[in-house]
């Protein structure tokens, strides 16, 4: 009864926090959806905690630590941590995707920015694409061809989602936009978070990103055909999903300053419709060529943790790699310097 109480828990924090993914879940078969829940309610909520908390390196020391007791099979008594332990345990989910969602909102935490589009993927790999990864390994799939397409829509789904908010985040002085991108308009940073409109350089930003966006969209189907076949509709759904997202934003002449970019539940409803007729069409004899594509340079990292054989003595891998101590300490170091002691003890 505990572990429905805690499925109840995280189905009910999906459907106010992430009405995409709620929506697209509605096409996943049972073993992969509620599984796929309790993930993404600890990735969801875990962004949260750090998002929308003043002393953010405090959150993410205290996410650091529930990971760890997660790890060690002591879960703290929070719903979303005692569902995510026992789907680490079923599914011997590598420690090295979920760390690596926790360095990136690390790197949120520190209010960092990206310098090159390569950078902006970088995060992208650490906040989207470690949840495509984890997805395709709660499906049982380890194939490096379809965990690098999972990377692919992940990073896909961020970069839509950096486009859709660019004038939030500028409200809260926070900026993803390619700074090299930012410089070749002429506009500097802070000159735009004192006072951001929609010009046609920024849209014209917001276009680019999105036609980016949409290249590995197109990339990342052929790995659908490599997923279990119930699974196919419901990852169809998010491709379509997220895409009509910068399909709305698209139709607002890229001004996702002015508007948020939203789409609509007809449109959900005929994207399921959409995604449910292209999964019964695919055939894995017919894929592209580009199934074989390479991961991007920055996903790699990702695909050789899930891809790897699990040796029998250490079924979650090695601990935090060096990157993610060297962030850690970095927040330490500010948590220190504010007075401030991570609150382990905090329930998402």
């Amino acid at each position: 009864m505990t572990a429905e109480r805690d499925l109840a828990h995280c189905k009910e924090a999906i459907r106010h926090g992430s009405l995409s993914f709620h929506a697209a879940s509605k096409l996943l078969p049972a073993t992969v959806r509620d599984p796929a829940l309790a993930l993404y309610a600890f990735c969801r909520l875990a962004d949260d905690a750090v998002d929308l908390n003043d002393a953010k390196p405090r959150a993410v020391l205290g996410l650091r630590d529930r990971l760890d007791l997660i790890y060690a099979g002591r879960p703290l008594d929070a719903p979303s941590d005692r569902a995510f332990a026992r789907v680490v345990e079923e599914f011997e989910m590598p420690r090295a995707l979920p760390e690596a969602l926790l360095e990136g909102l690390a790197w949120d935490a520190m209010g960092r920015q990206y310098e090159t589009l390569s950078e902006l993927y970088d995060y992208s790999a650490r906040v989207a694409a470690a949840v495509g990864a984890m997805m395709t390994v709660l499906m049982k799939v380890r194939d490096r061809n379809a965990l690098s397409r999972a990377c692919d829509l992940g990073v896909a789904m961020q970069l839509t989602n950096i486009a859709r908010d660019v004038g939030e985040d500028a409200r809260e002085r926070r900026l993803y936009l390619p700074l090299q991108w930012m410089e070749e308009i002429g506009v500097a940073p802070e000159a735009f978070f004192a006072d951001p409109l929609p010009g046609p350089e920024i849209r014209g930003l917001v276009r680019r990103l999105l036609r980016d966006a949409d290249r590995l969209y197109y990339r990342a189907e052929p790995g659908i055909g490599l997923l279990p076949k119930a699974a196919r509709p419901g990852i169809f759904a998010a491709r379509h999903i997220y895409a009509g997202i910068g399909g709305a934003i698209s139709r607002n002449g890229y001004d996702t300053i002015s508007y948020r970019a939203r789409t609509y539940r007809a449109q959900k409803i005929g994207w399921l419709g959409v995604s449910i007729m292209r999964s019964a069409l695919t055939m894995v004899s017919a894929l592209p060529a580009t199934i074989y594509a390479d991961p991007l340079r920055e996903t790699r990292f990702l695909v050789d943790a899930a891809a790897r054989d699990l040796p029998a003595t250490n079924p979650w891998g090695e601990g935090r790699s060096g990157a993610l101590l060297g962030v850690l300490a970095q927040l330490e170091a500010r948590d220190r310097s504010a007075g401030l002691e991570p609150d382990h003890a905090q329930a998402i």
